[in-house]
């Protein structure tokens, strides 16, 4: 399995203040902007390219619900996930499972992008949210 960095997701309070930061200090360009309300997102997201570096900024809709909230609410805003490429999410999961590794089954989905992902558990990654992701019809 190859394994390529795809992105990494920021936790942000107000999206505007961080897009206008990552245009006018960091030289990046607005790709995307959008609400996603869907159960376990329930989040505003902008996609940034740097230098050709994917940034996603996510700002929680539901101060509620969304785990972009909780995460700020227990770890402040910052580094929310690292998102990986894999060649094929499916096998990823197989070859996971193999390993005794733990995914959060409830965010397996497909973005707006197309972009099949989930995401792997806290407790087996010592700490850090990773985020396996594919592009099926990219292939």
């Amino acid at each position: 399995m190859n394994y390529k960095l795809d992105h990494t997701g920021i936790a942000v309070r107000h999206l505007d203040d961080s897009i206008h930061f990552y245009e006018n200090i960091l030289g990046g360009t607005l790709l995307d902007r959008y609400r996603s309300e869907a159960k376990g997102v329930e989040s505003e997201i902008a996609i940034m390219d740097v230098s050709g570096n994917r940034i996603e900024l996510l700002a929680p809709t539901n101060n509620t619900t969304s785990p972009i909230a909780r995460f700020i609410k227990q770890k402040g805003k910052g580094v929310h996930h690292i998102a990986y490429n894999v060649n094929d999410l499916d096998e990823a999961l197989k070859e996971l499972d193999n390993k005794g590794i733990r995914t959060l089954k409830d965010t397996l989905r497909i973005n707006k992008h197309g972009r099949r992902l989930i995401y792997l558990n806290p407790a087996d990654t010592d700490g850090t949210i990773i985020e396996y992701c594919d592009y099926p019809d990219q292939n």
